[in-house]
């Protein structure tokens, strides 16, 4: 099956990408992410990105446009469902250039994280996979945490400390803030 996989970094694509290989499909990778914040944030991630495209012979296909304005029009006000939203602008970017590239289904690197809320994930790509006439190809990544991060160690790769946007990095530096968005993730899956 060709798929496209929806890459939010180098680090977590290396642990997915080897997985859907393992199970041969034809993988190709969708680098678009508009709320990564800072700018010099966002170059690194395609900097790593692309250093892993090299290394394990992986077609990547990386949006560079600075989305930020955008992402951020759709969230200020929204702090509470940012995630939400932001999954919904990148997952439905994927979708969109699947359906118009032949591919057969789709998946995310978002599925990697263990700080992503994974249920909310799975429910969404479940109904864009249906609205569009694609397979939504569901692998709970999160499996392979340590092997990826093992591995992209090894590689070299750039080792981003937060998710991207703006609210991650605050919460980041600030511990209560961690600590309850931590406790909202446990408790979605």
């Amino acid at each position: 099956m060709r798929v496209l996989l929806h890459l939010c970094c180098g680090p977590c694509t290396v642990y997915p990408l080897a997985r859907l290989r393992e199970q041969g499909h034809e993988v190709a990778g969708l680098f678009y992410n508009p709320n990564i914040h800072p700018f010099l944030e966002f170059r690194r991630r395609i900097d790593a990105l692309k250093q892993l495209a090299e290394a394990v012979a992986f077609e990547v296909e990386i949006d560079d446009n600075y989305g930020l304005t955008g992402y951020l029009r759709q969230v200020v006000g929204h702090e509470a469902e940012r995630c939400p939203i932001c999954y919904e602008m990148r997952l439905l970017r994927t979708v969109q250039a699947a359906v118009a590239g032949g591919f057969d289904g789709f998946s995310t690197t978002l599925l990697y994280s263990k700080y992503q809320n994974h249920r909310l994930l799975i429910e969404r790509c479940t109904q864009l996979a249906a609205e569009h006439g694609l397979r939504f190809v569901y692998e709970d990544f999160r499996r392979g945490w340590q092997e990826g991060i093992d591995e992209s160690i090894r590689l070299g790769l750039y080792r981003q400390p937060y998710c991207g946007c703006i609210y991650s990095e605050q919460e980041r530096y600030d511990k209560r803030l961690r600590k309850r968005k931590t406790v909202v993730a446990q408790q979605a899956d």
